[in-house]
């Protein structure tokens, strides 16, 4: 039944035009580059074209034949167009009330992205709290190396993929045949997805309670051909019984069908090391990473793991992660001074992403100065008391973190609670920490332009600067303009 309805949605959808609210953003953006492949006409709205901000995307898109229009409803002409936007956007924006009063349709990002994922003969879904980007783009160079021509749809840039003619690889258009793509269970849209291959990274407290994600996750694993499933990962652990077919992964969890040799494991600043194991057939492999921290080490076994259900040897998965770049935006080292202070890009914004960033950085020497700009105040207001744990957890008494105000481009969110309730928090947390007061820096600085002149104050020989958040491309700007006044 759910098949039929699959093929009965993608026939509505094949051959009509489709108009992009919100074209710019991470999510959709790939997607109309998936859409304009697949053969659609692509138009699109952006709030932040019509402000002028990140003006080289929008001028890419325009030279690339996607058709971009203010945000006033004047895109919509036509009642053979879908609309397609996010359930947040409300129903007084003019793109939908325009499409309302035609009669066009409207689909979600997810709606359409299961679209062309379910159409897929092998599709790999790629889920759970954190990671999930990553884990895509290394399947998908695992995928590229090996020989095939996958066809992913990712939330970052993967610079593997990054090119002259797009410098905006979030997605690749490729064969439709095989589909790689993350999958989203904030908005619960992860139900949507019939995966050949099913990879759950980790459950773990973002935009929902822990009990609706077991559901959402529980049934993710239920419905994919074959589950991929972190047993270091206690919710994931458990929600493994779900699956009918499944691949375990692993670091801690030794008896996993995939981990590592414990005393193998290698870090530096840089990257890291590990011998390989296939516990099902008892072969070891070397495993070489260009990139630092035991969550990117776990994230490659993922990987691995998945690209082994396809048919790929993990010694060859193994050995294909050695040239992966990274993505922009995951612990994206900017630059680092003459003085060796480093300036670092991340996408840090939920708990357990932020934390796994600052492990990575207190793994090595050095003081931490972490600015974090929350992305919105809905999820500060879900995840602020576990956010202010993340960092007094993680972070010690040398080192600083810095706030601003939340993300907001406008709308009817609440904004009665804001950042100074986190920095409140943290010192709190800290002042509990073995019946001490911790000396760590907590401030709340509200303009993101007053918290770069405060961190460039700040700023000393040795220092790692990490500008963390998301929902916002102009943050990589000012990490680089930062990084720009340091050198």
């Amino acid at each position: 039944m759910m098949e039929d309805a699959a093929k009965q949605l993608a026939e509505h959808v094949t051959g009509r035009p489709l108009f992009f609210c919100g074209i710019g953003g991470s999510g959709m953006l790939p997607l109309a580059q998936i859409a304009k492949g697949a053969g659609h006409e692509v138009a699109g709205s952006d709030r932040s074209y019509d402000q002028g901000r990140t003006p080289e995307k929008f001028a890419w898109l325009a030279s690339h034949g996607y058709s971009l229009h203010p945000q006033d409803g004047s895109g919509i002409t036509d009642a053979q167009q879908i609309l397609i936007a996010s359930a947040a956007v409300e129903d007084t924006v003019p793109e939908v009330a325009r499409a309302r009063d035609l009669g066009c349709d409207r689909m979600s990002r997810a709606q359409l992205l299961s679209t062309f994922f379910n159409a897929a003969d092998v599709s790999v879904a790629v889920g759970g709290t954190s990671g999930k980007s990553t884990v895509t783009g290394m399947i998908a160079w695992i995928l590229h190396e090996a020989g095939y021509n996958p066809s992913v749809m990712n939330g970052a840039v993967m610079k593997n993929f990054v090119n002259a003619d797009n410098p905006f690889a979030s997605a690749r258009v490729g064969d439709e045949r095989l589909f790689v793509s993350e999958v989203d269970e904030s908005d619960g849209s992860i139900a949507l997805y019939r995966p050949s291959i099913g990879v759950l990274l980790n459950v773990s407290l973002d935009h929902k309670s822990i009990e609706e994600l077991r559901q959402l996750f529980g049934n993710f694993l239920a419905v994919s051909g074959c589950a991929i499933v972190n047993y270091d990962n206690e919710e994931a652990r458990f929600l493994a019984e779900r699956a009918e077919q499944k691949v375990s992964f692993g670091i801690t969890h030794q008896a996993a069908d995939i981990t590592v040799e414990p005393d193998s494991i290698d870090q530096s600043a840089l990257g890291i090391r590990a011998a390989l194991i296939d516990n099902r057939r008892r072969e070891v492999f070397p495993l070489i990473l260009p990139m630092p921290g035991l969550h990117n080490l776990s994230n490659a076994l993922a990987a691995i793991a998945a690209v082994g259900v396809a048919g790929i040897d993990p010694g060859k998965a193994a050995y294909a992660l050695r040239s992966f770049d990274g993505l922009a935006r995951r612990f994206d080292v900017i630059g680092t001074t003459d003085t060796a202070i480093s300036v670092i890009d991340d996408f840090g914004h939920n708990p357990e992403k932020c934390a796994a960033t600052l492990r990575t950085l207190k793994a090595t020497p050095g003081r931490v100065i972490a600015f974090f700009q929350p992305h919105g105040y809905g999820p500060l207001k879900q995840m602020g008391h576990e956010l202010a744990q993340t960092f007094a957890r993680e972070l010690d008494g040398d080192d600083v973190v810095i706030m601003c105000d939340p993300v907001y481009f406008g709308g009817t969110v609440d904004r009665s609670e804001g950042t100074e309730r986190i920095i409140a928090m943290i010192r709190d947390a800290e002042s509990g920490q073995d019946g001490q007061s911790a000396a760590m820096q907590a401030e709340h600085i509200a303009a993101r332009e007053d918290c770069g002149q405060r961190i460039l104050e700040l700023a000393r020989p040795g220092d790692r600067i990490v500008i963390m958040g998301a929902r916002d491309d102009t943050l990589t700007g000012f990490a680089r303009d930062l990084f720009e006044h340091l050198g």
